[in-house]
This record gives C-alpha cells, structure tokens and sequence, in this order.
C-alpha cells in the first residue's frame, strides 16, 4: 500500500534572508510549513551584514528589532570618501555626508551592521516559536506541479544529506530561497539575464584590527592609486573591508581568480598609506566572483517562486542583497495569506513577479550607477557640502550630477525609494475601482510607496505612538482614517461607519467566525482578520468625545488616536500628522495600507455613502466575494422592474432568431403582454405575430393558445408563450441574475434584449419612489431627497437563458404517467424531445427510456424538475 504524503501549505528550500522570513511570516499566520536548508548549520560567521533603514522599519513591524540591537551592532551615519593626493602621497579625506539624508523621513537613519548569522538566529528562534523547524542538512531534489491533487498540486522530493533518506511530499507552494545557484530555477530552466558585461571578483574579510587610520569606525570608500576599497564597521570591534581584486575589464580577468587572506591584507596597507593597519584576527574571509544578473522569471506557473539572490546578484557596494531579499519574502508573504485566506483571486499573485522583479530592475541599474560613483568619480569637496545639507524642503533643484545621484542613490539604498507601480493594489485612475473620492487632493502620499512616520497619542493608555508601527505584520490590510476635527467630522465618521457595518462592507464579508467569542483585549482585528481600523483625530487627547465614536469603531479601542505631537518636519503645523501627510484637519481622509506598509490607496472622507463605497470598490477589485453593490444591481434602491401596466404596457424588444434557417434577423422587434394577434391557421392567440423572410415561416409568440385535443394543427407554426413575469429584482438578492419573464418559445430564440421603455424602482429604506427610470444606457443616477443621497443602478447585464438542457416532467393524459428527462427540443407542433428519460407509473421508476418523443395531444402537463418529488401518489 502506498505511503500516504504528507502535506504542507509550502515548502521553503533555503534558510537565507529571504527563505527565513518567508518562513516566519507564514509559520506565524497559521500555515503549515516545510522549510529545509542545504548546510549542517546556520550561517556562523560572515556573509551579508548590512540592515538598511526601510529594513529596520520592517524588522521592527515584525517584533524582531529589539533582539537585533541586543547584538550591539555598529551603526552607520555618514559615510566618508576618501581619494589620493598628488605624488604618490597616500590617500585624503574628500568629504563625508550623511548615509541617510534628512530628506529621507525615517526613524533609523543609519546603517544597522552585524553579520548575517545573528540575525538568522533571531528568525530562527521565532520560527521555532510559531511552530517550524527548519531541517538540516536536507535538499531538494525534484519536484512537479503534476495537479493530481487540485489542493496540493505540486510534489516535491527531498533528501536528507546525513542519511540520505528520500521523502516525498505534496504543497501548494514550494518557494525557492537557495541562492544564485538555485536547483529549482535550473529544473525551470529559467535563464539568468546579465545586465552588465562587467563583472568583478571581491575578496571580503571580516575581522579585528588595529591602526591609526582615522575613519575606521565610519563606513568608508577608499580610492588610491594601489586599489580600491570599502570599509564597514561591525559588531563587536570588527570591520569589514571590501577589495576588488579583479574586474572582467583587467586585460588578464578571470572570474576564478582568487587571493589569499595575507594577499588581501597586503593590498589594503599599501590603499590605506600613509595609514598603518595590522589584523590582530581574522574571523571571517571569502573570495567571489560577482556579476549584475536577474532572473527571467520568478515563477512559471504561479505555484512555483523565487525570490532573493536566486533572482538577482549585484555587487556588494551598496548592501542591498539581504534587504532586498527581506521584501521578496515579505511581498511573497502576504499575497499567499490573501490567497489563502479567501480574501483575494489567484490571479493577484502574477502582482509579485511584477513589483519584485521590477524593483530588481531598478536595483540593477543603480547599482551600474553607484559603481561608477563610486569607483571611478571622485567628487570634490564642494560637492560632499551641497549633498549633505540637501533638503527635500529646500526646493531647490541642483543641477550637478553628481548630487542628484546622490540624492536619489541615498534613497534607494535606505529602502524608501521602492515605488511600486500601478495595478489592482496601488489605485490609479487605471484602477478598476472608480470614484471621484479616490487620490485626496493635496496628500503627500503616492500609491505603492511607504507609508510615511507619524507620532501620534494613543488615547487607551496615553502613550506617544508610532502610527505606522501600531499595526503589526500580521497579514491584514491597516486602513487610517484621518478624521480631522470631530466636530466637523462628526456625520461622515458616523455614515462610514453605519456603511462599514451594512452586511456587503468588506469589514462585514470577511467578518471573523469567532466574532462572538472575541476578546475586549483583542487590539487589532475584532471584526475580520483581514482589516484593521485606526482612528485619527485632529484634536488633544482631552478633546476627543470618545461617546460620539461609533461603536463599530471604537471596537478598535487601542487605535484610536490624538494628533497632538509636534513634528520637526512641519514644525508650524497644530495637527502635524494629517500636515504632514497633507490631509486638511477640517476635512480629514481615509489612507489604506497594504500588509507590508505600502500605501494602496487615498480616499476622501464624505458625508453619505462615497467613502465605504469607494473603500468596497477597491476590495472589491481582487476580493472572492462580491462588495458593496451588485454588478446589476442598484445602490440604495430595490423593487426594480418594469412600468408594465395594461393602461401603460411596457414593450419588450429583442434580436430574434428563425430556428429553422437559423439566420438571426438584423431588426430589433417589440411586442407587450397586452395585445393580442390571431395566430394564421388556428384557434389561438399571440401577443406577436411574425414571418421570417428567408424562410417565409409564421413566428409568433402566444398570449394564449388552445389546441384541440385530438385534432393535428392545419398549418405548420413556430410560437412562444410568455409563462412569468414580469418579476422585480430585490436589493438583496446580492450578484444574482433575477428572472424578468419568461418565455415559452416553440421555432425562434431571441437572442438579445434591450432595455426601451421606462423602469420604476423605489429607495430600500426610504422606500422613496422613483419611475421614468431609462435603462437604455445601462446606467441611471437619481437623488434620494428623503435617504439624502445619490442611488444609482449600474454595470447591467442582460441575458437570455435558454430552458434546453434543463430537467423537465411531463405528466400524460392518462394512466398515471410520468417521464421526466432533459429537455432536447420543443417542436412547431408542441411535440416534445426529452433526452436522458426516466419513465414512472404509479410514482414508481419503471426503467430509463434514452430518448423519448411524446406528442403534444398526449400531454397534460409539463413543467421544471425542479422540486418535483415523485411518490405512490405521482407528482408532489
């Protein structure tokens, strides 16, 4: 008998940066992980060691920052430039300026330094805590996304190197962190993309030294005439030095170049004179090639990814491998989560390629340009002065090269230049979701970039917060609402609440199941797992009227918040959160974030129902479940249907079909319910009398028809009854197609329908009536004096749904019987052909009959299997 595989949500092969932190965020939203990795051991010395700003932000997000300062790294402020002098007399400082500039709005501007090995032990021991073990030494050494299992599509083999026992288990993502030399990217056979021809061969040591060069504990590029050299101070007394050995433009390059560690130290004395160093230890020492690479593809097939150095390399001037790998994970993690907890469509993970590799792009292209700046260009000391005093707030536009490099390399590197462009998260007016109370005018914030700092006073405990760390990294969607002055606020805080409790909000859709059971002490998702809500007012924390704040919202007791902190950064601003993100304290607005703290959209806070409905509209854009309104259905309206009266008859209009040329007829036709015509050659009636000119046959449709009960029609006739309707269409039948009439149709289909005529509806909880409805264009506006706000019907479709193919039963005129079966075919002469027949006498199933044709003059009564029973006593 065969094994029964085990199963996971995702395997993760590599416990690098990006492998370790994908890990922990899905170990920690619940997910059941297989995470493996190649080495006996976790990283022990060495390796990457640089945490930029923007990664600090997110370290902290996820409640690790506090473990990483325990380490005491080196931080890193300014960096410094040196350059030689004249006459072979060594090497000078050019200049230093700050790593992070002041333009650059973060709480870390610095560099935090310590060796990737300690910050892996601080992952691992939280990945450990939410349930995962990363295995060791095991590999991966096959796998297929075979679809034998629709849930778990893709098999994956494993093997332990100690043992070299196999395991085979099953996934529904398997996620690829193994670095450059990735086995999974090989197996897709996706090509790494070189996008410069140079490459370089570093050597970096990591170790103690001793020596009087002045900058020593300052992060450093050195040129001289012997070399090059970069300088990063560490943890614990150490530094790094970086020394190019060889690049690919050297006249005798060879990527397999190598150097010993004195060789290396013997090239940096003579870069550093006339400054003397000497290395009391060496703890760490490597040679590598690099080149500036990226992948094709991060995925082919939207269950297999990568992500970090399997993706990208680059040189390791700029620090940027470890950190950009923190938001290939991140990224990665939360659009799994949206998949997977129902919130969004699969199709929103092509989104991570796109914004990944994109940035990746970007990465490449800065880091051709820093190692050019670099390496080549040594800038003058005026220079160093304007960049190190350049504001965003200044306004003035420098037109030296080397400053906007400067300026925009700067903010890149910190992590605050990743832009992520346009697409179903970032709202832009390409958006599916449209409103005019999307993008706040005069707001500081754009689409796809980070969140900016704020400081505000949280009014549970009084304490000065950080807004954009109040909400952890926890997979939800952190939507602010800026609610300027209550006082003036107080109706459009009060509407968007009552809209946010209406049963289609997205906050009610995706409303916990445990929403009964949830604790008072539940901080930051009370009603869904998926949002939380934060409250800012435009007041001290004494002035806020903590009675006037809807309930619903003051279910988020520990974020609601006072804007009552100075900011150096607006310093003349009362309210300096909602200045400085530029929203008016009269007016207010509402921001949503997406999980990793990028911004997804602005919206403006409005009295009525604008603002919930454009929040429903954007959600609505990847959610699973309808929000908000229906697709054909009104908004704040109900009992849509026709003015169909027989004083004032409505005229149904369609495109109709011969069925016996097949030919559908170029001219739209009209009848109503009302009128009747003599149908040619027999007894009854039709509200619509036609003949088709190609093939000059009669078509019509019946209002009534008698036919007699054993005599054969005279003359051949194609006809139609209307059977239902007209019916209205409710407001809460939510994204369901509602039955207008229906048609009986014998000989002709009609095939389109257009909305001539006039429609009446009336408001849902004003009950305000309103007729003369024009539907024509496939939209109506109107205003609602009593509900005071605009209804509107929109995006309708029209269709016609065909009774072939469906369960029909026919009872006969005499013995008790029954057929019931598909219907195949409804004939001129009412004959009817039933396909797939089941055959009943007395109730009681006698055999399957196949295809069945019974006579119109044997039936006495025909109509949907639909909630039909047979029994001893026949139908019921």
């Amino acid at each position: 008998m065969a094994q029964t595989q085990e199963k996971y949500d995702i395997v993760i092969v590599g416990a690098g940066p990006v492998g370790i932190l994908l890990s922990l965020c899905m170990s920690r939203w619940g997910y059941k992980v297989k995470h493996i990795d190649n080495r006996p051991v976790p990283t022990a010395t060495g390796r990457a060691d640089g945490i930029q700003p923007r990664s600090t932000e997110i370290l902290r997000n996820l409640g690790l920052k506090r473990q990483i300062m325990a380490y005491k790294p080196a931080k890193v402020y300014d960096v410094a430039f040196w350059d030689p002098l004249s006459g072979d007399q060594g090497i000078h400082r050019t200049g230093s300026w700050p790593s992070c500039p002041r333009f650059i709005d973060t709480r870390y501007p610095f560099t935090t330094l310590v060796h990737q090995g300690k910050i892996e032990r601080v992952f691992l021991d939280e990945i450990q805590k939410a349930g995962t073990t990363v295995e060791r030494p095991w590999t991966i050494t096959g796998f297929k996304n075979d679809g034998l299992d629709e849930t778990y599509p893709v098999e994956v083999q494993l093997k332990c190197l100690d043992t070299n026992v196999i395991e085979t288990v099953r996934s529904k993502y398997l996620f690829s962190g193994e670095g450059a030399r990735s086995f999974v990217r090989q197996q897709l056979g996706i090509q790494i993309h070189h996008k410069d021809p140079i490459s370089y061969v570093w050597g970096v040591m990591d170790g103690v030294v001793r020596t009087n060069f002045p900058d020593i504990e300052t992060k450093c590029t050195i040129h001289s005439d012997a070399g090059s050299i970069m300088v990063i101070p560490r943890e614990d007394n150490m530094v790094r030095l970086y020394v190019q050995i060889a690049s690919s433009s050297d006249p005798d390059f060879n990527p397999r170049k190598t150097a010993t560690a004195e060789e290396v130290q013997e090239t940096a004395k003579k870069i550093l004179k006339p400054y003397w160093v000497e290395w009391d230890r060496v703890e760490w020492y490597s040679v590598y090639p690099i080149g500036q690479g990226i992948s094709e593809k991060y995925t082919l097939d939207e269950r297999v990814f990568m992500g970090g150095d399997a993706c990208h390399t680059h040189s390791p001037k700029a620090g940027q491998g470890m950190n950009t790998a923190f938001h290939d994970a991140l990224n990665m993690a939360w659009k799994l989560h949206a998949v997977e907890s129902g919130l969004a469509d699969r199709s929103i993970l092509s989104t991570y390629e796109t914004e990944r590799k994109d940035i990746a792009e970007t990465l490449l292209n800065f880091d051709a340009k820093y190692a050019a700046l670099f390496s080549k260009r040594r800038p003058t000391a005026g220079e160093v002065g304007s960049a190190s005093h350049a504001t965003v707030a200044s306004g003035n536009e420098e037109e030296d090269e080397f400053v906007k490099t400067f300026k925009s390399s700067c903010e890149f590197t910190s992590g605050y230049g990743v832009a992520y462009k346009p697409n179903v998260f970032n709202w832009d007016s390409s958006h599916p979701a449209k409103s005019s109370l999307f993008d706040v005018p005069g707001v500081r914030l754009t689409a796809g970039r980070a969140f900016t700092p704020s400081t505000v006073t949280r009014l549970a405990d009084a304490n000065f917060v950080h807004l954009e760390q109040e909400v952890p990294a926890n997979g939800a969607f952190r939507i602010f609402i800026f609610a300027g002055k209550q006082e003036k606020t107080k109706k459009a805080i009060t509407d968007l609440a009552a809209n946010l409790e209406k049963e289609r909000s997205f906050l009610s859709v995706y409303r916990r199941p445990d929403i009964a059971d949830v604790s008072f002490f539940e901080r930051h998702q009370p009603h869904s797992k998926l949002f939380t809500l934060c409250l800012v007012y435009a007041a001290q924390k004494n002035q806020v009227d903590m009675e006037a704040v809807p309930q619903i919202l003051r279910d988020y007791h520990h974020h609601i918040y006072a804007d009552d902190i100075p900011d150096v950064r607006v310093p003349n601003a009362k309210f300096a959160a909602h200045e400085k993100l530029g929203f008016d304290p009269e007016m207010g607005g509402v921001v949503v974030c997406r999980p990793d703290s990028h911004v997804a959209c602005t919206v403006q806070l409005v009295e009525g129902s604008g603002t919930a409905d454009a929040l429903n509209a954007y959600f609505n854009a990847f959610s699973t479940k309808p929000l908000g309104q229906d697709q054909q259905q009104s908004r704040l309206v109900t009992e849509l249907r026709p003015q169909d009266t027989e004083e004032d008859p409505y005229y149904y209009t369609f495109k109709v079909q011969c069925t016996s040329c097949r030919e559908t007829h170029p001219n739209w036709v009209s009848f109503n319910r009302f009128e009747q015509y003599e149908i040619p050659g027999s007894r009854g009636e039709a509200n619509f009398v036609w003949k088709c000119k190609l093939c000059q046959v009669s078509l019509f449709i019946f209002k009534r028809l008698a036919l007699p009960a054993a005599n054969k029609c005279d003359q051949k006739t194609h006809s139609a009854s209307i059977v239902a309707g007209p019916n209205v269409y409710e407001a809460d039948e939510k994204r369901k197609g509602r039955k207008v009439i229906e048609i009986d149709c014998r000989g002709l289909e009609f095939t389109d329908f257009k909305a001539d005529g006039d429609w009446e509806a009336k408001g849902t909880e004003s009950s305000t009536p309103f007729t003369a409805i024009d539907l024509s264009e496939g939209e109506w506006y109107d205003y609602d004096e009593k509900a005071g706000d605009e209804v509107a019907i929109k995006e309708i479709t029209w269709e016609m749904c065909s009774r072939v193919g469906t369960e029909m039963v026919i009872r006969l005129k005499w013995g008790q019987t029954e057929y019931k079966g598909k219907l195949e075919s409804i004939d001129s002469y009412m004959n009817v052909l039933l396909r797939d027949t089941e055959e009943f006498i007395d109730g009681k199933n006698t055999g399957t009959l196949g295809l069945v044709l019974i006579r119109c003059n044997n039936i006495l009564w025909m109509g949907s299997a639909d909630n039909v029973e047979m029994t001893d006593l026949g139908l019921r």
